[in-house]
């Protein structure tokens, strides 16, 4: 009798047994594995489009008005665009123990959140921090709360300067200014008490760590403001450096008063009722606006260069 061909055990031929199911399981590993730089990819894709946005609106036109011939203002100016990235930097160093090379990703997380939609640099920045994850574990918590407690910073020196400005500017606010200014106030205090009374369960870092990233925030401000009013002296000097600096203030409280509509038209108009001069002091804002976005557009193409030239090295 002729040996019959040994038949199978198990699962038939047709359905490719245990290796055909690992196979295609595949796919959905790589996707998982990949997701990090999917997502930064699309967010970039939101900064171009948000960068040509801006461009076609504001575009570069106040690059055309009268411009700074002191060169420490752009000295100052470069330290104002790279405060925020050094601040985050300094905190995620601590956190993480990031390289310089993190830097970059540092500086789009700010071009996202300023030319794409709001938060977005921190969704960008998480995914970059999880396309690194030999670096770093568990980068969601450290994210979040260093998000968080940024914008806990900047309401309690919001806070700050209203205590400070307000008894010298309500004179020169109208009624319906100063009640939007009173709401806003409401506001402000409304959305940084829920995660001060629940901290303990919205927080994912130690409190001495909390307390700290908190204080580099505070002094980011700060510095900020400092080098604001700077830039706008050696831009225009006649101008005394004292009255820049309670401008400095009053531009740092319009831009988070979330019940003032026209920030920047308001603060235009309250520059220009203290210091006149009002197409200079325009010209001067219109300038620094434009620089900005010059600035974020070579920074874009920089990058999308760098990595094109590491891709094909590779």
């Amino acid at each position: 009798m002729t040996p019959q061909q040994a038949v199978p055990v198990g699962p038939q031929a047709g359905s490719g047994g245990p290796a055909h199911d690992v196979a295609a399981l595949e796919p959905l590993k790589t996707v998982k594995r990949r997701w990090p730089a999917i997502v930064g990819g699309l967010l970039t894709i939101a900064m171009v489009v948000g960068l040509g946005h801006e461009l076609l609106g504001r575009g570069l036109v106040g690059l055309s008005h009268s411009v700074p011939t002191n060169p420490l203002f752009y000295v100052v100016f470069f330290g104002l665009y790279m405060a925020l990235p050094i601040g985050d930097y300094i905190i995620f160093r601590r956190l993480w123990g990031i390289p310089f090379s993190g830097m970059a990703a540092l500086i789009r997380k700010r071009i996202a959140n300023e030319v794409a939609f709001s938060y977005s640099g921190e969704a960008y920045f998480y995914a970059w921090a999880r396309a690194n994850a030999k670096m770093v574990a568990a980068p969601f918590g450290a994210v979040k709360d260093v998000g968080i407690l940024s914008a806990i910073a900047g309401n309690a020196i919001t806070l700050l300067m209203i205590g400070l400005a307000l008894p010298v500017g309500r004179e020169l606010l109208t009624h319906e200014q100063l009640r939007l200014v009173w709401g806003s106030i409401a506001i402000v205090m409304a959305t940084s008490l829920p995660f001060l009374i629940f901290s303990r369960r919205v927080f994912s870092l130690d409190r001495k760590t909390l307390w700290w990233v908190f204080m580099v925030h505070c002094v980011r401000l700060i510095a900020n403001s400092l080098l604001v009013a700077l830039a706008w002296h050696y831009g225009m000097p006649s101008v005394s450096l004292g009255m820049w600096l309670f401008l400095s203030a009053a531009r740092l409280l319009v831009s988070r008063l979330p019940l003032v509509p026209n920030k920047d038209l308001l603060f235009a108009n309250f520059a220009i009722l203290l210091i006149g001069q009002d197409q200079e002091l325009s010209e001067l804002i219109a300038f620094t606006a434009a620089l900005t976005l010059l600035v974020h557009v070579v920074l874009i193409a920089g990058f999308g260069v760098a990595e094109l030239v590491r891709r094909v090295r590779a």
